[in-house]
């Protein structure tokens, strides 16, 4: 009979696979480095929930936590936490907050950072993304051209700074 038709033991642990780590360094600011250490209390305080439990229906939650626990940790062990004060002033690098506008004077406002601490969404980009790559050491009144997925987009870098974190 072939296996595939055979039903494993329900207390087998099934295997999840490791979560991919990017190839990229781990680069952080001192507030990313925070947030990922939370997330791995976060993560701790999940673990110790389930295993107190002691329930068989937890077994997969268990195996997703410690999967996810892995991966914060080992995020934490290879961080490089960059000095936001030792930073060039003049020119756009990690942590930087850059203001830019383009030809129709829409306005922009995005900081540089890790990919663990990237949202689009609030303006924080990874240093890696293709924005964050365009932008790496325009200086004030600098054009950058941002490539994107619906067609690249020039703008003019009119404000750095990098905040006193």
């Amino acid at each position: 009979m072939s296996r595939a038709f055979v039903k494993e033991s329900d207390d087998q642990a099934t295997e999840l696979p490791e979560r991919p780590q990017s190839p990229y360094p781990v680069m952080v600011t001192p507030r990313g480095l925070q947030k990922l250490r939370a997330h791995e209390t976060e993560l701790e305080e999940q673990k110790r929930a389930i295993t107190a439990e002691e329930d068989l229906l937890d077994k997969e939650q268990l195996l997703v936590v410690d999967r996810d626990l892995r991966y914060v940790q080992d995020r934490i062990a290879k961080a490089v936490v960059v000095d936001l004060a030792a930073q060039p002033r003049d020119r756009v690098d990690f942590g930087a907050i850059v203001d830019t506008v383009d030809a129709n004077d829409q306005r922009g406002h995005f900081q540089i950072v890790g990919e663990d601490e990237a949202d689009p969404n609030a303006g924080l980009v990874s240093w890696v993304s293709p924005l964050g790559l365009a932008l790496k050491d325009a200086r004030v009144g600098d054009n950058v051209i941002w490539k994107r997925p619906i067609g690249d987009l020039e703008l003019e870098v009119v404000g750095i700074r990098y905040p006193t974190e």
